[in-house]
């Protein structure tokens, strides 16, 4: 015993002798641990459109296209949409992996975006999407998830009872794996632009109060006369961006044009489902007359106006089919005395041609030394073996006449068909 008491005093005398004679170490300051980011698995039908969205989120890090909660079937999109597995319960659903940062923006309000983008009553399909791969499903990756998860469908279920609809079928379970889909999928809206987005919203918003506000439309006015009405898109769409950016965005036509989500279209005849954004829907007294799912480029767009606003008629010929009016027409002979003003596209509104500068040519046609600047574009035409310079409009495209280099004194003549114009006088100053 004594012994041992020795060999401990002597450890503990070598051990304060290098406290004393050990160098001071510098002091490190340790950064509190970043918050790490977060992941969750969605479905709610085809993941094209949800991904796109998820990934416009503030907040998203990152949304990937794939398959999870299947059995025995491969996890491709060739093996998940057989006729086999239609209606197989072992089936892959067509799910997004959705990594967000939780400082920027809450699981909840993530799961809230999530149920307000699809029809959580639905079994087993979204809108014409029909199969056990378009199941609304949450896979969740803990426990906290689960109950998390399980806490925004109970906040939402009256808020669908009190709009009218059933009961929530969205199934929430843990995640077992997820398998991303073929890369042609991921980011498939991006790689393919000219298209549109699914929409099986069902409108019901968690914030009822804000929800009222924007649902306050009046659609009255679209009960006379002809109207375009646009279905606009709640969440991001890029094709509702685009018609904006490229059609709605130089429209000044004397049809009104209106947007509208698809939960405002109260008091309306409309026989297409909303269950694309953007459809284009053209109405006469509030009833639908020609409609048209997905983005329009400006000269398809112009071609269905064109269809509705001019018939069959000799402008929409002149318009569409490069025809000619008859010399001294109606509306050239009402055209062509008109007080001080522009000449506008007739579909577009878009201003053409100014009387300042016209002239009486004698030939029965409208003649002008020059556009508007800007306002045409010129294209050779040498149909019926004539070498001739056709003027069409810049912004809807339809053909206006031909420019010859007869005019006076030395100037251009824009011979110009009269039946694809309207006339508004000149604002006063």
């Amino acid at each position: 015993m004594k012994h041992l008491n020795i060999i401990v005093a002597l450890m503990l005398s070598s051990l304060l002798l290098l406290a004393l004679y050990a160098p001071a170490q510098q002091t490190t300051t340790v950064s509190p641990a970043k918050a790490p980011h977060d992941s969750i698995v969605l479905g709610s039908g085809c993941f094209w459109g949800a991904e796109m969205r998820y990934e416009k989120l503030p907040g998203v890090i990152d949304a990937v296209s794939g398959y999870a909660d299947g059995k025995g079937v491969k996890p491709t999109y060739r093996a998940i949409t057989k006729r086999s597995n239609k209606h197989n319960p072992d089936n892959h659903a067509e799910v997004v992996q959705v990594t967000f940062d939780p400082q920027q923006i809450s699981l909840e309000a993530l799961l809230q975006h999530y149920f307000e983008s699809h029809d959580p009553t639905q079994l087993n399909r979204q809108g014409n999407d029909i199969g056990t791969q378009y199941r609304s499903i949450i896979l969740t990756n803990s426990p906290e998830q689960q109950a998390r998860a399980e806490a925004v469908m109970q906040q939402y279920q009256p808020l669908l009872t009190a709009a009218g609809y059933g009961q929530i079928v969205t199934q929430l379970k843990p995640l077992t794996e997820f398998f991303p889909a073929e890369e042609y999928h991921q980011d498939y809206i991006a790689k393919n632009p000219n298209g549109y987005c699914p929409d099986h919203s069902t409108g019901v918003r968690f914030n009822r109060a804000q929800d009222a506000l924007t649902a306050e439309v009046d659609n009255r006015p679209m009960l006379s006369g002809k109207h375009i009405l646009v279905i606009d898109s709640e969440s991001y769409c890029p094709y509702c961006e685009k018609f904006k950016a490229e059609v709605a965005s130089s429209y000044q036509g004397d049809i009104p044009m209106h947007f509208r989500y698809s939960r405002q279209l109260q008091g309306l005849n409309i026989k297409t489902e909303a269950t694309a954004t953007p459809t284009i829907i053209l109405l006469q007294e509030g009833r639908e007359v020609f409609a048209f799912k997905g983005f329009l480029a400006p000269e398809e767009f112009y071609l269905l106006l064109g269809k509705f606003k001019l018939g069959d008629s000799e402008a929409f010929d002149v318009a569409f089919d490069k025809a000619t009016d008859q010399r001294f027409c109606k509306e050239y002979e009402i055209f062509k005395n008109t007080p001080d003003g522009i000449f506008v596209d007739k579909l577009s509104g878009a201003p053409l041609f100014d009387t300042r500068d016209r002239f009486d040519s004698g030939t029965g046609w409208l003649s002008f030394t020059k556009p508007v600047a800007g306002s045409v574009i010129e294209k050779p035409d040498n149909r019926y073996g004539m070498r001739r310079t056709e003027i069409r409009a810049r912004v809807s495209g339809i053909h206006l006449g031909h420019v010859f280099d007869d005019g006076p004194n030395g100037k251009p003549r824009y011979c110009i068909n009269a039946t694809v114009l309207d006339f508004k006088p000149r604002a006063e100053s």
